[in-house]
């Protein structure tokens, strides 16, 4: 096919950016020098798509220490990666390594065992995919809470009724084209995902007025409820379902435990201020309405449970996060 790239970012560490036609790769918005492979033992070959940004930096640490080789095709917009707060010098090295011409010299082909779509919006950004990647063992896909019938009774469960027009439906029509196309999918839908390097404007919108002294305008009552999740925690529910068979053509909801409201939320960011660049600015960044989901689903098939708590989870992005003025 067209348009064949293969590229290596770490010593001794092959990848290969799969078949894509010039059209597929403008059609997704990527080129072949947003690629990066870091691998440790090889378990699973495993492709993601996206990778330079909040989940996935979180994600593909926690592949490679599970010991897979893991393959990150980006946009080339950002830089491939970034070491964090906390993350020893031995831990990034197999991040940040490049040496192009070894990989284009030895590789003419590769497959993936194993793709996870973090950032795809459409159905027909899944297409190419699929059909550059025939044998895949499992597709896991990071659709959204968003997809759910505006509804009076809560929280949402993954049977209740989906909103065809929201816009969210991009998301939806992926989970419908992965089951009609017979791939052992799994998808995951989470709420509000917080946490560090976050790029989305949800507590920074809280910190940013907090921290001017300025008064935090709250619609309504305030006392709407809705759910935050943390990214650490979300990455951790995506290696439950990696090679899990009763997570097989399922869909997960994703969160934290509690739910909160917006004037509790705004109480507990409250309590973490601290000195930080100021950047742009976003309207009020939740729906004014109740917004929460159950995780039981995930909790009791994956045997997987929210470890951070939402103010332990607002310290610990404010202190790998904002505190350094990210």
């Amino acid at each position: 096919m067209i348009g064949q790239e293969h590229f290596l970012i770490g010593p001794r560490k092959k990848i290969l950016i799969a078949d894509w036609t010039p059209a597929q790769v403008q059609k997704r918005g990527m080129t072949a020098k947003g690629a990066l492979h870091v691998a440790a033992s090889s378990t699973k070959k495993i492709l993601i798509m996206g990778g330079t940004w909040f989940i996935c930096v979180f994600l593909s640490r926690l592949l490679v220490k599970e010991g897979h080789q893991v393959t990150l095709f980006t946009r080339g917009k950002a830089p491939i990666t970034q070491q964090l707060l906390g993350e020893s010098d031995s831990e990034y090295s197999d991040f940040k390594s490049k040496d192009f011409e070894f990989v284009k010299s030895s590789l003419s082909a590769e497959v993936f065992d194993v793709v996870y779509d973090i950032n795809g919006r459409e159905a027909d950004e899944v297409e190419p995919i699929l059909d550059a990647l025939p044998n895949l063992e499992q597709f896991i896909y990071c659709s959204s809470a968003g997809v759910y019938l505006k509804s009076d009774l809560l929280p949402h469960c993954e049977t209740d009724a989906v909103d065809p027009k929201s816009r969210h439906k991009g998301k939806l029509n992926t989970e419908n084209l992965l089951d009609l196309r017979g791939v052992k999918w799994t998808s995951l839908r989470p709420v509000y995902v917080y946490g560090p390097l976050n790029y989305n404007l949800v507590e920074e919108w809280f910190f940013h007025r907090l921290k001017a002294g300025r008064l935090i305008p709250i619609p309504s009552s305030g006392v709407q409820i809705t759910q935050l999740g943390h990214v650490k925690d979300l990455a951790k529910a995506f290696i439950q379902v990696l090679g899990n068979e009763k997570a097989s053509k399922q869909v997960f909801n994703n969160s934290g435990e509690k739910y909160v409201t917006f004037d509790g939320l705004a109480r507990g960011c409250a309590k973490n201020p601290k000195e930080f660049d100021f950047g742009k600015k976003k309207a009020f960044p939740f729906r004014d309405q109740h917004f929460f989901a159950s995780i039981e689903k995930a909790k009791h098939v994956l045997g997987w449970k929210p470890e951070y708590d939402l103010v332990e989870g607002l310290a610990d992005l404010y202190n790998l996060d904002f505190s350094r003025g990210t």
